[in-house]
């Protein structure tokens, strides 16, 4: 189901940066009535060619919303924008739904839903993955978990910047998914540095083992990333303190689950992070 521009759901967004703010748009670009929030004026300011509302608090947003998005970084952000005495849950009234699009422990989103659920309100989680540049596209990755009705009603709006929207289970199961291929990616990064580094040793083009591997058995989607870049590491490395909290994330919710050590994976993921300038994940 794609939203339309006939949609009443009140939707409110926090965390408009790199990610969120492309995210937002399309919401507004699908009609949806649109609040937002934000620490900085320029974040808002930049959706003034919009008909969004900007609130003066979270709680105003909250009160405000039907749905509400956050895209903020860390896990003490989920919880102050929402917790906090002017935080979203104080002005959201019963009935409304908090879908956090933010990476984050398993263990926060089922924190904030209980107190959520003390007023009501539903928390499904719905990390995203893909970038801005695919929200904008509407083709980012939702994966999400919670209540199936819940999840259902969020659709419409995921729909405006997401294609697939994977239903992976109950709440945490979307973040879960999300640490998992983060971690996968991390140690495919360390794999695809090796390997040109080994076609560097053998005389071989880049470019060209870069189209082989686009093409063969052995590609990758770190692979390419680093080739399209041509190559350079730049972009990875600042990305280095957000893979070794995600990376840290699995590790320490395997080690809860008394899942199977990662092993090789936990290995490469470890160099990936090590080569790139970052110290390993704990």
């Amino acid at each position: 189901m794609t939203a339309t521009g006939t949609a009443t759901t009140r939707v409110g967004f926090i965390g408009l940066g790199s990610q969120g703010a492309p995210m937002a748009r399309r919401i507004a670009e699908e009609a949806f009535p649109l609040t937002l929030w934000g620490r900085r004026r320029a974040t808002t300011d930049a959706f003034s060619d919009t008909a969004v509302a900007v609130a003066a608090t979270p709680a105003d947003l909250g009160a405000a919303s039907d749905i509400v998005c956050l895209c903020v970084v860390t896990d003490a952000d989920v919880e102050d924008v929402l917790l906090r005495p002017d935080g979203v849950l104080t002005g959201m009234a019963p009935g409304g739904v908090v879908a956090i699009h933010s990476t984050v422990h398993p263990d926060t989103c089922r924190r904030v839903a209980d107190e959520a659920a003390e007023r009501e309100i539903a928390v499904v989680d719905a990390p995203v993955s893909g970038g801005g540049g695919a929200a904008a596209e509407r083709r980012l990755l939702v994966m999400s978990g919670g209540e199936e009705e819940d999840v259902v009603r969020c659709r419409p709006v995921f729909d405006t910047f997401a294609d697939p929207v994977i239903h992976l289970g109950p709440l945490g199961s979307g973040q879960l998914a999300k640490l998992l291929n983060n971690f996968v990616f991390t140690a495919q990064v360390g794999l695809a540095l090796d390997t040109y580094s080994l076609a560097d040793g053998l005389g071989m083009d880049r470019g060209a083992v870069a189209q082989v591997l686009a093409h063969g058995t052995g590609g990758s989607r770190a692979a390419a990333v680093l080739a399209a870049s041509g190559f350079r590491t730049e972009g990875l490395r600042r990305a280095v303190p957000l893979l070794r909290k995600d990376v840290g994330l699995l590790l320490d919710v395997a080690e809860a689950a008394r899942a199977p050590k990662p092993g090789t994976l936990g290995d490469l993921a470890t160099h990936t992070l090590s080569t790139l300038g970052g110290s390993p994940a704990p």
